[in-house]
């Protein structure tokens, strides 16, 4: 999910061959609701922003898994995938 149009989406994951809906929240709403749109530091400014994230749901809707920040988006999905494994045996 990202702050990125529904169209922005579209056209990503089509370029990407990317065959899953990538979910759109340009409000904000659902990231500050999972803790995502945050105060951020940059080069010693702060500004409100996205911090890289990830949150994983269980078949029944429950969260599963949390990662509040992470720094380096490389090597990060197949800890997520071994999470994901454990839930579905």
């Amino acid at each position: 999910m990202s702050r990125d149009s529904v169209q922005s989406h579209r056209k990503f994951a089509a370029d990407k061959g990317i065959r899953i809906t990538l979910l759109s929240d340009p409000e904000r709403k659902v990231l500050a609701a999972y803790g995502a749109w945050r105060i951020k530091k940059l080069y010693g400014k702060e500004s409100p922003g996205v911090v890289r994230s990830s949150v994983l749901i269980d078949p029944e809707g429950k969260i599963a898994g949390t990662w509040p920040t992470v720094a380096k988006a490389a090597g990060h999905a197949p800890k997520v995938l071994e999470e994901l494994k454990g839930l579905t045996g």
